[in-house]
């Protein structure tokens, strides 16, 4: 009678033992040593940027603008990071600009004005946009006015359904400026965006799913589990495709049909010359040939090339 060979399954302990190797963060490096944001880099390519005033539940104050847009300039190219999460500390991802700090601080200095308004624009849309890397929002708690641009501006958003959102602009007789208008058109419909705006009403997580402001939501306690969740997936994916496919994505949203046909052609033969995997062809010879892999249902072996 034949008997079932028995499988060694690895110890509990030494399981939690390797999770626990690839949490470990990487000794700050000199340079994210900011006032206003934190860095925790991680030895499996995840890192956190976590916007860090949560005394001013994480308001957007000109150094935390100047902070941020060097964070992301330094991670950018940065080879220990492959996915970059952003969050707030404590109990809110961003109240939105510092009214205090941001409006009447610098209200008699053009060039402070002028300097940080440039970091918060840049850091808040061009810097995440075109980060060259997956970006996920992981929106933790309250978020109002221009603490929802960088959410919108991230590739995938998650939030935890008692998230509280909001376009709180109207509230005191301003309109949603700062690109903030124009954020919300990008991911909301003509009638949600609106309504938001001009009623000051907030909504939570599930509602924001709803209506497409972010992709996923889940209860607060199993928010980071499901950030990473998403994070390792798009880890698993070729990382130049990721980047072109991200550029592409973005790009071909306001082109015509016969511009984007074009771009799309173009974009896709660039990437072939940059790819330092080889990817299209390593995934072409082993559905083929090998007959190992199944397009639709996973990511091609890229060990075996």
């Amino acid at each position: 009678m034949a008997t079932k060979t028995a499988t060694k399954r690895k110890p509990a302990a030494a399981k939690r033992a390797a999770a626990k190797s690839t949490e470990a963060t990487i000794k700050t490096k000199p340079e994210y040593d900011f006032e206003t944001v934190k860095i925790e880099q991680r030895k499996d390519g995840i890192t956190f940027v976590i916007l860090n005033r949560p005394e001013k539940r994480n308001a957007l104050s000109p150094q935390l603008h100047h902070d941020m847009d060097d964070a992301l300039t330094y991670l950018a190219t940065d080879p220990d990071t492959k996915v970059l999460i952003l969050t707030g500390a404590g109990n809110a991802f961003s109240a939105g600009q510092d009214l205090k700090l941001y409006f009447r601080g610098l209200g008699n200095d053009p060039v402070a004005r002028a300097r940080a308004s440039h970091a918060s624009d840049s850091w808040r849309s061009h810097r995440l946009m075109n980060f060259p890397k997956p970006t996920i929002a992981m929106v933790n708690g309250f978020v109002f006015g221009g603490g929802l641009t960088p959410i919108v501006s991230c590739d995938v958003a998650i939030a935890a359904n008692e998230a509280t959102f909001g376009i709180s602009e109207i509230n005191w007789g301003h309109i949603p400026g700062g690109l903030v208008g124009w954020n919300v058109n990008q991911v909301m419909s003509a009638r949600d965006a609106m309504w938001y705006s001009i009623s000051g009403d907030t909504f939570n997580g599930k509602e924001a799913v709803a209506m497409k402001f972010v992709n996923f939501s889940v209860p607060r306690a199993k928010l980071k589990a499901e950030a990473l969740k998403i994070a390792k997936k798009l880890m698993q994916k070729n990382p130049w495709a990721i980047q072109y496919t991200k550029e592409a994505i973005r790009s071909v949203r306001h082109m015509s049909m016969d511009q984007a046909s074009d771009y799309l052609r173009c974009k896709s033969d660039a990437l072939q010359r940059v790819d330092k995997e080889a990817g299209r062809q390593a995934g072409m010879k082993q559905f083929l040939d090998t007959k190992t892999f199944r397009p639709g249902l996973g990511t091609y072996d890229r060990k075996s090339g």
